[in-house]
């Protein structure tokens, strides 16, 4: 019985050494890292001047993946890695002539374009709340956008543009939980508006903690997702965009 007593003390001693380890070790460092599927419309038109063409562009399934790292550093931010994708096809009919790349398009020609686009967030963030029930981090990002834009008329005739830029911005995330319940809501973005140039893109949503445990938390997520861009000279590509939808996405917390 003296022994039964003994090795019973032991697991239990064991036990709570264990879980302070991993208490401890959340503490010390975490994260996150997460993926969402974006069904994306998108509107507008671009142009290598200011004389943008608007095209009739299609629905189109992309994807956003995303990684942060945090700590208990003082003054040192916290880290986060994000990368969307923005592909989209269209086509438009032309009011006037249209110039792009080394090609030039007389008016009522027909075009079809293909555009091919990503964008990666590299953010630098402070939290100045971080519990179950609200949460509030704010920080700086840079973003880099970069793709490939081709052009084709019914003849047959292509033009073809590249573009790669970065672009400083402000970056803020809230979020709010309902206690007992794993549900909360969020919203999240960057942001910048600077001469004639500005870029938005926010999200926000709804989430639900289906997972829950000491080594990691996983996190479903519904909501909508909108990127707005009026750029001017990116590369020498002028372009007036929006890109807009709704995303289902799950999210690893440990």
């Amino acid at each position: 019985m003296k022994n039964v007593k003994n090795l019973s003390a032991i697991v239990i001693a064991s036990s709570a050494l264990l879980l302070s380890t991993q208490a401890n070790a959340d503490t010390l460092l975490g994260g996150y890292l997460g993926a969402q599927a974006w069904n994306m419309d998108a509107t507008g038109g671009f142009s290598e001047n200011e004389n943008i063409a608007g095209f009739a562009f299609e629905s189109e399934q992309n994807a956003s993946f995303y990684a942060a790292l945090e700590h208990p550093i003082p003054l040192v931010p916290n880290i986060k890695l994000a990368r969307t994708t923005m592909d989209t096809q269209g086509s438009t009919t032309l009011d006037t002539q249209f110039n792009f790349g080394d090609e030039v398009f007389l008016a009522n020609a027909t075009l079809d374009t293909q555009i091919e686009m990503t964008a990666t967030d590299y953010i630098l963030y402070y939290e100045l709340l971080d519990s179950d029930i609200a949460t509030l981090d704010i920080g700086v990002a840079a973003k880099q956008l970069e793709g490939d834009i081709v052009v084709v008329d019914q003849d047959g005739n292509m033009a073809e543009e590249e573009f790669d830029g970065m672009i400083p911005m402000a970056y803020a995330k809230v979020a709010f939980g309902l206690p007992l319940t794993g549900l909360g809501v969020f919203a999240e973005g960057t942001f910048l508006s600077i001469d004639d140039d500005s870029f938005t893109d926010y999200q926000a949503g709804i989430s639900y903690n289906f997972v829950e445990t000491l080594a990691i938390d996983m996190t479903i997520q519904l909501g909508y997702r909108s990127t707005e861009l009026d750029i001017e000279d990116l590369d020498d590509i002028y372009a007036n965009l929006e890109f807009d939808g709704a995303f289902l996405g799950i999210e690893f917390d440990f």
